[in-house]
């Protein structure tokens, strides 16, 4: 079970710490000066949506996101948010792909080598299916919280910080509802399609506990650094290397490395999610189908998806807000969520 739900958890890491997490940019955008108790508000509510997610998708045994849907907000609605999902997966891995190739131009690497590059890993661990992208999680997933954490005792030694927990100024509570509806639809996408490979409910409590605990610390800490250099910060910079600021150069391009890997496992976790929906139309190995969708993404790389996300961030962002309450509610409005499966399975077979 532990080692299961272990797996699981790093599925889930790769998933949601991409390079805009990695980097801090995301952190600082939502959360910032007395949010303390909206990190612990996510955290909660991110255990949760993550537990509904895997006890629906055991219980169905599904292989994509849609059956998933269907128990969590009915048939119509599943349909409306099928096209989200992919629309989602398929814009925001076209530019993972394209900032990783941005990140390689940093080091003379050319664009189109940097694309190629990332298309031709992404595409080879999936030679394997899910049992590729487990064993890169299960590798990469480690050395990018362990960077983290060492960027952040690198910072601890060199400056000095207070922990400050002042309850009575917690205002910016709501930014954890906004921030975990942006993160649902990762969940919903990527851990929908492992319920066929679960063997039990305990694989889904282990992991969205440790998965939870595990974002939710690393967010806070993140957190409270930003604050403390909040100063120093620019719009433009990166978050991560004013946290660094002082660092051997060896330590910048280590960092360098690990926001590279944490652009590599999204994009991995965003094909993965997006190819177990494309195998329920086409009878295809899951290798072709990624193959095929990366020489979709490759070409749209260079066009530039600024102004698209701009545009459909807020759309995603508001239509996840029911799907967030959907999660919350699922507890209290199914009377048999925390019963035994066994049911459910039955009923399907």
């Amino acid at each position: 079970m532990w080692k299961a739900g272990s797996r699981w958890t790093l599925l889930i890491l790769g998933s949601l710490i991409g390079a805009g997490y990695a980097s801090g940019q995301e952190i600082w955008q939502f959360f910032g000066i007395d949010s303390g108790l909206a990190i612990l508000l996510f955290t909660l509510m991110f255990m949760l949506s993550t537990y509904v997610v895997l006890k629906i998708s055991y219980e169905v045994r599904a292989d994509h996101f849609v059956p998933v849907l269907e128990r969590l907000v009915g048939p119509w609605l599943a349909k409306v948010y099928d096209v989200l999902i992919v629309l989602y997966l398929f814009t925001t891995t076209t530019v993972m792909i394209a900032g990783g190739g941005v990140t390689l131009e940093m080091y003379h690497v050319p664009f189109w080598v940097g694309i190629g590059a990332f298309c031709l890993f992404s595409f080879m661990i999936f030679f394997w299916d899910v049992k590729g992208l487990l064993s890169v999680n299960a590798f990469i997933i480690p050395i990018l919280v362990a960077g983290l954490i060492y960027a952040f005792v690198f910072y601890y030694m060199n400056h000095d910080h207070m922990w400050r927990i002042d309850f009575g100024q917690q205002y910016n509570w709501p930014a954890s509802i906004v921030f975990a509806s942006l993160n649902i639809l990762s969940v919903v996408a990527v851990l929908s399609s492992v319920g066929k490979e679960m063997k039990g409910l305990g694989e889904a409590k282990v992991a969205s506990i440790l998965s939870g605990l595990i974002f939710g610390v690393i967010s806070y800490v993140y957190n409270e650094i930003l604050v403390d250099i909040s100063g120093s910060l620019s719009a433009e910079g990166i978050p991560l290397f004013t946290v660094l600021e002082g660092a051997p150069t060896s330590l910048f391009v280590f960092m360098t490395v690990v926001l590279c890997l944490a652009i590599y496992t999204t994009t991995a976790a965003g094909l993965f999610g997006l190819s177990s929906r494309m195998l329920s139309f086409v009878p295809l190995p899951r290798w072709l189908v990624v193959l095929i969708m990366l020489l979709l993404m490759a070409p749209l790389t260079s066009l530039g998806f600024a102004d698209l996300i701009a545009f459909l961030y807020p759309i995603y962002s508001l239509l996840n807000l029911y799907l967030l309450v959907c999660l919350m509610l699922y507890p209290i409005l199914s009377k048999k969520i925390f019963s035994h499966p066994k049911n459910y399975i039955d009923k399907i077979k």
